[in-house]
Order: structure tokens, then sequence, then C-alpha cells
């Protein structure tokens, strides 16, 4: 790494202004120059700011390094422990220390992934801010991950368009960076899905295909079945059913093959919903049921099968088996984080149809129209709002209540509008 660079990432892991580390030693402007390498200081004034970082400009073995973090950049990447994670990072970041390898840049970068991989969304979002500063120093490797880390930044507070820009200035520095083939069909993926999210259907195809093609080809059966598990649900969303089925047969059986049960509980969701959009009750049932029938299943999971199995129950007057289903998600949700994410959504949709199931009037127009329907447009959750603005519109319509009905059934076709135009 270049000295200015050196001091620059050092100056600002520290919180030092330029002020602060110039103060005595040079001018707050020659400093300037020296960390964007427009000027070459003497050893002497690089002796007396390294002083003052507390740090040592020392050459470091790279190939050492240069393992050790691509070991921990791949561990960032796969279902590891964070025990795994967080040891080989404590190891890394003493290694690190005074260190003016390159590889310390992309060490620096990597951490926006490693506090997204531990739900720390908030140190995430300090380190993209600590490293803003340097981002236009960076070589090209570092600008592909420094995009690409944006972008999961991004996405995993739901802000996919935002996402979507970073995914894409990442994919313009392929061609330049030194990425592996299997970085290239991640981030290719990990496009698929964002396009998937804000329901650009065509491209979630285009993406997922290039991807797959590099994860078969590498023999990554793990990244494979996912692929077909996006391409699944593309098809599903432009009613291609046959070619559906197969993308989620074939996702299963290498989950199958490599005894996945995340990617097979997943599969089955989505096979669920095939099924239940082809207004095929029965199939739906059995294939959401599937999920709840293992013994170790992730809440979020759980939520997810119990909530679409209450619509099925519920859609076909099957009212009996809806309350059970309520009631087991309402025992689910007690155990669930507060700080969860989807938490929120699933105690609004139980609790949508537990008033309705109870016949309970004032409370289901209560919690659904005054603080459900809110949230899913402030969420801009269209597929949720059409609906149960569709079944707020109805309840109102049973009740003669046209005028309220009217309203409801007009946000229903606002909503369709919005998922087209996405």
């Amino acid at each position: 790494m270049e000295v200015g660079s050196f001091i620059k990432i050092h100056r600002i892991k520290q919180n030092m202004t330029q002020e602060d580390l110039a103060d005595g030693i040079v001018s707050e402007s020659y400093l300037s120059k020296i960390e964007n390498q427009k000027t070459v200081a003497s050893p002497e004034v690089i002796d007396m700011l390294c002083v003052r970082l507390g740090v040592q400009y020392r050459d470091q073995e790279d190939s050492i390094l240069e393992e050790k973090c691509k070991d921990w950049f791949d561990l960032l990447f796969e279902n590891n422990s964070r025990d795994t994670i967080n040891a080989k990072y404590e190891e890394l970041e003493e290694l690190m220390k005074g260190s003016n390898s390159d590889y310390e840049m992309l060490f620096e970068i990597h951490k926006i992934r490693y506090y997204l991989v531990l739900g720390e969304e908030r140190l995430a979002l300090k380190q993209i801010n600590s490293l803003r500063e340097l981002a236009s120093n960076f070589e090209n490797s570092a600008q592909y991950y420094w995009f690409k880390f944006n972008g999961n930044y991004n996405s995993v507070m739901e802000e996919y368009n935002q996402a979507m820009r970073f995914y894409r200035l990442a994919e313009e520095k392929i061609v330049h960076a030194d990425i592996s083939e299997n970085e290239e069909a991640d981030l290719k993926y990990t496009m698929a899905v964002t396009y998937s999210k804000i329901r650009n259907t065509l491209e979630a195809i285009d993406y997922s295909n290039k991807a797959i093609d590099i994860f078969r080809k590498n023999y990554n059966f793990h990244r494979c079945a996912q692929c077909h598990i996006i391409l699944g649900i593309s098809y599903r969303r432009i009613r291609v059913y046959d070619k559906a089925i197969k993308n989620y047969n074939l996702a299963r059986h290498l989950a199958e093959l490599d005894k996945d049960e995340t990617l097979i509980r997943l599969t089955n969701i989505n096979l669920g919903h095939l099924h239940a959009s082809k207004g095929d009750t029965k199939q739906a049932i059995h294939f959401f049921n599937s999920v709840l029938e293992k013994a170790e299943v992730d809440a979020e999971d759980k939520l997810v099968a119990i909530s679409s199995l209450i619509g099925e129950y519920y859609n076909s007057h099957n009212y009996d088996k809806a309350k059970e289903m309520v009631d087991e998600g309402l025992k689910t949700i007690e155990n669930v984080s507060s700080d969860a994410k989807f938490k929120t959504l699933y105690y609004y949709k139980l609790s949508t149809y537990y008033y309705s199931l109870n016949k309970d009037v004032d409370r289901f127009e209560a919690i659904v129209v005054n603080e459900f329907i809110p949230y899913l447009q402030k969420q801009k959750d269209y597929a949720n709002l059409v609906i149960y603005a569709n079944m707020v519109g109805k309840h109102f319509e049973d009740r003669k209540k046209y005028k309220s009905a009217n309203k409801f059934y007009k946000l229903v076709n606002l909503s369709y509008e919005q998922i087209i135009k996405i």
C-alpha cells in the first residue's frame, strides 16, 4: 500500500482529523497532498506521522496475509458459525496492525460484509461512512467490493433500487478487478435476487441463468439450487408453471443431495405458493405442511408456512383449521426477538385473521385499517397490499359499507399498478 493511503486509513480508523495529525509536523494542506499521493514526503515526516498514529510503516509478507484474508473472505459467503468467523477476524485484526499490505484496504472493506453477516447493520453503516473518504483512492478490486457491499447494506435495509445501483457499479468493475469466477457468479446471483425483489422478472431470469452457468461449471451445486429457486419464483410470476415446477424440483434435488434442510424448506414453501397461485388448495396445503413437519424450523420459515396455511384454509372456508393455525402462529411469534425485522409483518397478519375469524369487527377494522394497511404502504409492500386491501374491501362490502369498500378496492388496483410498474 502506498504510504499516503497507509497514513490516511490509519488516521480515519482513529477518528483523527487532518488538523489533529498534522499539528506541529506539517501543514494540513501538505498532509492532504501526502494522503492523496500528490507529493512524496521525507522519511522523517513519515516517521513523525506514524509515531503520532502509533503505527509503523513496514514491509509485510503479502503472501501470508493474502492467504489468511482470502480464507476469511470465503467464510463470509458460506454458512459458518459466528465463533469461526470471529476467531479469524480477530487474528487478522492483530496481523493488520501497522501493515502496509494492499490487503489491509480489502480487509477494511470486507468488514462491511462481516457486520452484515453478524446482523450489525449499525456497525456496517459506520464502517461505510468511515471508508467513504478513502473510496476515491481504491484500486479496481477494492472498488468492486466497495460497491458490492454497499449494495448488500442497502439490500438488508430493503432499499432495493439503491442496492441495484451499487450492484451495477460493481458489475462494471468485474473486467478490471482481480476476482474469482465464483465471486462473479455470486454478484450475478445477488443481482438476480434483487431484480426479483423489485419484480423485474425478465432480468431476474437472465441473471440467474448467468450465475448458474458459472456455478454449474465449478460444481457448486448449493449455489445452483439457489439459482433454480429464483428461476422458479420468476417463472411462477409470469405463469409459466411447468418451468417453475421444473426449477423447484431441480433445486430440491440438489438440496437433498447436499442434505441442506434450509433450501429444502425454501423450495417447499415456494411450491406451496405456486400451487396456491394456480388455485390448487390441496397441493398448496401439502407443501406448506411439509415445512412444519420438520423438527428444526427457524421462526421466519415457520411463520411463512403458518400464515400461508391460514390464507388457504380461510379462502376455502375451513375456518376451524384456520383458527388452529392462527393459534400456532401466535405461540410462535411470542418467542421471536422483538428486534427481528419480520416480526411486525407477521404480527399484523396473524392479528388480522384472528379478529376476522372471531368476528371482532371493531378490533379488525382498528388494526387493519389504522395500522396494518398504513404499515404496508410505508413499506411499499404492494403484494401484501393487494391481499389485505382486498380482504378489507370485502369486509366492508359484506356490511354494505360500499363507499369504504370502494376505497380499498381502489387501493388494490393501485397496488397492482405499482407491481406492474416495478
